[in-house]
């Protein structure tokens, strides 16, 4: 039994931790909407690419500023490298094509049923039998995705459906590199292993970018640079030191169950600022996906 399950655990959950658990929610949900406004700027794999890497090296010199070293162990680099690719390239490359075709709202609710495909792959790799919750938990999430995908009748473009699939894919390649890491975990400091995931996972999607795309940064609009800070500095610095500083303040299970918001964010900030739909289908499918991200993650 840890603290947490204490009958007096409920008073250890800091106020200031709920305040990190905030920000980040609010600097990644935000983020859908900015990475769907500067696709009309610069292509995707560019754009991810770049972010990625710059906000990897942001990252690694907070790092250093705080004391910790970057080094890694040789017999870690391997390990390392695969949840790089599961937690970051798939994520971040998969996710930028796909916004190509999807609205922000919809992508980020897709994206977010990873605590759900996660429970269900704890399964065959960690042992773990599904559980009611897990099962209410996946039936849901498929009641949100199927809502999500034929909310605007029957017909639906091959251009959605790629998108959708694209998403789904970096959703499950994402769980799955969470599952695997607590099979293997990486014994790194968190955020000395976020900043080498993010470097690592953003480097390939780079160099695709430079190789595959025709990029005109020149041609950036004012607003456009602004949310490039917003997507590299936020994104990845800010909310992701606010994560690590909730986690260390906060019960796991109430971290988790925070990041719901961020899907919510993402869908509200989407129709204000894209005046992309916001009606009972968007709502009805984000109410069945926040279900069963919250089932999967108590169960």
């Amino acid at each position: 039994m840890t603290d947490q399950s204490l009958p007096g655990a409920r008073a250890r959950i800091a106020p200031i931790g709920l305040l990190f658990l905030a920000t980040t929610s609010i600097g990644w949900g935000l983020n859908w909407p900015v990475t769907k406004a500067l696709l009309s700027e610069l292509p995707p794999l560019t754009l991810r690419g770049a972010t990625g890497v710059a906000g990897a090296a942001l990252l690694a010199i907070v790092v250093l500023l705080r004391g910790q070293s970057l080094r890694v162990e040789r017999a870690l680099w391997p390990r390392l490298c695969l949840y790089a690719v599961l937690n970051v390239t798939c994520w971040m490359a998969l996710m930028g094509i796909a916004l190509l075709w999807l609205p922000a709202g919809e992508a980020s609710m897709i994206a977010y049923t990873m605590p759900v495909w996660a429970s269900l792959l704890a399964w065959p790799i960690l042992g773990e039998r599904p559980n009611a919750l897990r099962v209410i938990a996946l039936l849901l999430a498929f009641g949100g995705l199927t809502v999500i995908l034929g909310g605007e009748g029957i017909s639906i473009t091959p251009e959605k459906l790629t998108g959708f699939v694209m998403v789904l894919t970096g959703a499950f390649a994402f769980a799955l590199g969470a599952v695997l890491s607590k099979k293997w975990p990486l014994p790194l400091p968190p955020m000395t292993a976020a900043a080498w995931q993010i470097g690592l996972g953003c480097l390939p999607v780079g160099i695709a970018g430079v190789l595959l795309e025709t990029s005109h940064f020149e041609n950036v609009t004012p607003l456009g640079w602004w949310l490039l800070g917003y997507s590299t500095v936020i994104q990845f610095c800010v909310a992701y030191v606010s994560w690590f500083a909730a986690l260390g303040r906060l019960p796991a299970s109430v971290a988790a169950i925070g990041t719901t918001a961020v899907p919510v964010i993402g869908v509200v900030a989407s129709a204000l600022a894209l005046h992309e739909p916001l009606g009972l289908v968007q709502i009805a499918a984000l109410l069945l996906t926040l279900g069963g991200i919250v089932l999967a993650t108590r169960s």
